[in-house]
């Protein structure tokens, strides 16, 4: 018994000593993010803040990199980390279409669009074969470059830190207090970039919180963090850069939009919900 006790303190340690240097590395870019640009650098910074306080948390506890779960893991794990974000981002903004919170983007908006990616000029392209063009470029083209950063959120959060908790925590226990932590760590960014903050703050924890669950599902199964790095980077994408572009918005409904919109915290929620009661019956 005191063994046990003595090993848990010893895993929490860890655990406060881990989230210690993510906040006071972290702080540095979340100023420059609010005070300095181009922000976009100082963003891609801050989200190899966990990945940096990972490493140097194992070097202090005098433990190898190599214990992280590099292993890429079976590809099934890896497939419905790439269709699972899509499908949740495709179900959100197609209720969004359905109940009128926005309208299907017109041929002008999807020519604009095409001008922003350089497809303009190319033969004698019509709007839906810009569209098409676009969503496989970003969806092919634009994951890959966004898991280079992606990467760094995830070598902290699901290889190392969900691991720790699962020492001390079920597996709600990681799935809650791993979302927690991560959606806070965001927080500076809402309440500077945010419009509706109390609004936006809500449903952003009730994302955050959702997804954490189906990360963590996917992280344990496979014994791999690739998934939750791909998982991570195709909702990026699909719920910032596609469907956003596809989407007008409706004078008076912008609080249902976006990945701080409540219909996409609802979707996400039912997902979250569908992935914890999944996990329980796996006994994960």
């Amino acid at each position: 018994m005191q063994e046990n006790l003595t090993e848990r303190k010893k895993t929490w340690n860890t655990i406060f000593l881990f989230l210690a240097i993510v906040t006071v590395i972290s702080s540095l870019f979340h100023y420059a993010i609010v005070n300095l640009y181009p922000s976009r650098i100082y963003i891609g910074s801050l989200m190899w803040c966990p990945a940096i306080a990972a490493i140097i948390t194992l070097k202090l506890k005098k433990r190898p990199i190599s214990s992280l779960n590099w292993n890429w893991g079976n590809w099934k794990y890896i497939r419905l980390s790439y269709f699972i974000p899509a499908l949740y981002g495709l179900i959100t903004y197609i209720l969004i279409w359905v109940f009128g919170f926005g309208s299907l983007t017109n041929g002008n908006a999807i020519t604009d669009w095409g001008k922003e990616l350089g497809l303009i000029g190319i033969g004698t392209l019509n709007p839906t074969s810009i569209a098409i063009i676009a969503i496989i470029l970003l969806g092919t083209i634009e994951v890959i470059r966004a898991a280079a950063t992606t990467l760094g959120e995830e070598i902290g959060w699901r290889g190392f830190f969900i691991y720790e908790l699962r020492k001390v925590l079920s597996f709600t226990g990681v799935s809650i207090f791993s979302g927690i932590i991560w959606a806070t760590w965001h927080w500076p960014l809402i309440v500077y970039y945010g419009e509706n903050v109390i609004l936006e703050l809500t449903t952003f924890y009730v994302v955050i919180v959702s997804m954490s669950f189906i990360m963590t599902y996917y992280t344990f199964k496979s014994k791999s963090l690739w998934p939750a790095v791909i998982f991570h980077a195709v909702s990026n994408v699909y719920i910032q850069k596609i469907l956003p572009e596809l989407t007008i918005k409706n004078e008076g409904t912008e609080h249902w939009l976006g990945e701080n919109g409540i219909m996409f915290a609802t979707v996400t929620c039912v997902f979250g919900i569908y992935f914890w009661r999944k996990a329980i019956k796996e006994k994960l």
